[in-house]
């Protein structure tokens, strides 16, 4: 029997928006490094390159740009939709219609008394707090004029209250006499307090009876005088906000007027107190700020607060969203904030970057140095190493019309190792390994007697080892013509290749501008293209020259990425010796520091860059001269081009 009633049984569906969606794929960390790494290598920071990550956003996520985008168009709207005058507006036109009730009452009374009492009304002050002042002591004829004239100060009373506490204007909507009193004990108390709080004084249990006789004015629930303290200080710096935002003429009018709330000026005295203590309290707040309001809407005096109180958090929200201070996170964002400004999906988006920032740096994607700069791991250069092989040995694929390989060396000679099998690979199987996963496989209840994922086979790599000096150029004109990424790519490629299929080579990577020096890939990666002049390859082949002397069982091989002819050298004492066009002395110094580099009998290719044809005519000059290649690839082709020329070497 179905014991749940038919119309209980009702469903409602809509979009998720609690959080970055359960069933979404997980986050592409590949692509996300892929990303950094790329920016890094164009001379960006790794935290900048993360920044700029989170800035343009990931997948289908709105980036931090674009929400701080909708919080400025936001705050524009704000201003530009509204205007801070309503209050005036509305006691404005109630003192019209009190004063138009009573000069037409007057008028049907011919008596000396009425003419006497029209004489007041035009005396009364030209501005409206003057008038509303002046008549607070004039007795009135009209019924509609006397009523006209108490809205005003009952508005006046809501408005400064609704100020300050939340829902006060609706819950004064029909204040007694009762009531008002009752809001002048509670301020009375709340002064008290917070003068107490201001001497040092132990509060907690003033506090408690405070919150017992006077707890529903205050919705929000503070647990101690510090969170009262920050909730009223909030609300008195937007209000206080709101007339540094008026004219010189709104606000005195309205400070004047301010005095007839409730028709008793102790309410504006006891107001003002209380300011002067919360500002006291917390002057960090923004006492000083205003806006400028230019739009149609007139906006009454507790409104205008609010608008005030939210500028202020859009603009909280647009430095939290930049993330340019010291030390910011994406934790720092206040995403209920955000989300009741901007919506649900703008919550969810900038949860989703930060839910990325965490996983990348939970990867171990990123370390810090020293000095507390973020740097990229070890894990991470593998991770960018593996994208830029990846790309490498599918364009070598492609030019040669040959399937992804995946050998692990070239002579065939057995490491001891086994690995799962890849589409491509050519080696022996594991006979027992694939046995055994197979075996394993069906104890877990999949009946198949053997599978493609069971495969294992025998690892090989090529029995030779090789010294290999990696030498690229990194003067200003790689970077001017960008050629400095893809320089920069190649390297981690080899560096990746070498490092995962040839682990007994010995790769050592030397840049070469004005000096040049031997960098770990970290170092290369992170390099930021400089103004400096001089390419100086002939340090470069001194460097190499070392590197290669000190393996000489190692198969050797010098690898030359450059853009442009050598204008500089090392002069015998060390320092550097520059010139345009390339001196005689410095051809002269590279060529014969290339002469005793080949007493090691190295495998020698330039790859040349650009279509400087009297670099060309060098190139080919010393190739020549060495017994070396030329290879002018393109941009997009020279990492597959100097790993291509690795493999063909080490063969």
């Amino acid at each position: 029997m179905d014991l749940v009633p038919r119309r209980d049984r009702r469903f409602r569906y809509g979009p998720y928006v609690e959080g970055p969606d359960p069933l979404a794929p997980p986050f592409d960390l590949r692509s996300a490094m892929d990303e950094i790494g790329r920016d890094v290598m164009e001379g960006a920071s790794p935290r900048s390159a993360l920044q700029e990550l989170l800035r343009r956003g990931a997948g289908e996520r709105r980036g931090l740009d674009e929400l701080t985008r909708e919080v400025w168009q936001r705050r524009s709207r704000l201003q530009r939709d509204n205007r801070l005058d309503g209050t005036l507006q509305q006691v404005r036109e109630l003192l019209q219609r009190a004063m138009d009730a009573e000069r037409d009452s007057l008028g049907r009374d011919d008596s000396e008394d009425a003419r006497f009492r029209e004489m007041q009304l035009d005396a009364l002050p030209s501005d409206t707090g003057g008038a509303v002042r002046e008549l607070d002591s004039y007795d009135w004829r009209s019924a509609d004029a006397r009523e006209a004239y108490q809205e005003i100060r009952d508005l006046l009373g809501r408005e400064m209250l609704d100020q300050r506490f939340a829902g006060m204007k609706q819950a004064m909507e029909n204040a007694t006499p009762q009531d008002v009193e009752r809001i002048r004990e509670m301020l009375t108390d709340l002064n008290r307090l917070l003068a107490a709080h201001a001497q040092g004084q132990d509060t907690a249990q003033q506090f408690a009876e405070f919150m017992r006789r006077h707890g529903d004015f205050f919705p929000e629930g503070p647990q101690s005088t510090d969170e009262l303290v920050d909730l009223l200080a909030q609300r008195s710096a937007a209000a206080q906000r709101m007339l540094n935002s008026m004219t010189a003429e709104q606000r005195a009018e309205l400070m004047e007027l301010s005095q007839q709330a409730f028709g008793d000026p102790r309410l504006a005295e006891q107001l003002a107190q209380l300011d002067a203590q919360l500002q006291g309290l917390r002057p960090g707040e923004d006492w000083d700020g205003d806006g400028r309001f230019r739009g149609d809407n007139p906006l009454g005096m507790g409104e205008a607060t609010r608008a005030m109180e939210e500028l202020g958090q859009l603009d909280a929200l647009a430095e939290q969203l930049s993330q340019s201070y010291p030390g910011a996170r994406m934790e720092d964002i206040d995403l209920e904030a955000l989300g009741r400004h901007l919506g649900d999906r703008a919550r969810v988006d900038a949860q989703a970057l930060a839910d990325l920032q965490r996983e990348l740096e939970r990867d171990g994607l990123f370390t810090r140095a020293a000095d507390g700069s973020l740097q990229l791991s070890p894990k991470a250069l593998r991770r960018l190493g593996e994208s830029a092989l990846r790309d490498v040995v599918d364009r070598m694929g492609a030019r040669r019309g040959e399937r992804e390989t995946r050998r692990s060396g070239a002579a065939g000679e057995v490491t001891g190792a086994t690995r799962p099998w890849a589409f491509g690979d050519t080696e022996p199987w594991s006979v027992s390994r694939t046995m055994l996963n197979a075996q394993l496989r069906r104890a877990g209840g999949d009946p198949r007697a053997l599978d493609v994922t069971d495969v294992e086979i025998v690892e090989t790599e090529q029995r030779s080892r090789a010294a290999v000096a990696l030498l690229v150029d990194t003067s200003w004109s790689m970077v001017m013509d960008g050629r400095w990424v893809p320089m920069k790519r190649t390297a981690l490629a080899l560096h990746q290749l070498i490092s995962t299929r040839f682990r007994g080579d010995d790769l050592k990577l030397i840049t070469f501008g004005p000096y040049a020096r031997e960098v770990e890939l970290g170092e290369l990666i992170g390099l930021e293209g400089t103004w400096e002049k001089g390419t100086n390859l002939h340090h470069a082949l001194i460097l190499a020259g070392q590197h290669l002397r000190r393996q000489p069982d190692a198969q050797p091989v010098v690898l030359v990425v450059t853009d442009g002819e050598p204008t500089s050298h090392l002069e015998p004492d060390g320092s550097m010796y520059f010139d345009w066009p390339p001196s005689r002395e410095t051809i002269t110094a590279t060529v014969a520091e290339l002469d005793r580099l080949m007493a090691v009998k190295p495998a020698v290719t330039f790859f040349k860059l650009g279509e400087d044809p009297r670099l060309a005519a060098f190139i080919d000059d010393v190739a020549r001269r060495c017994g070396g290649r030329v290879v002018a690839p393109t941009l997009d082709g020279l990492g597959a081009e100097v790993v291509s020329d690795y493999l063909r070497n080490r063969r």
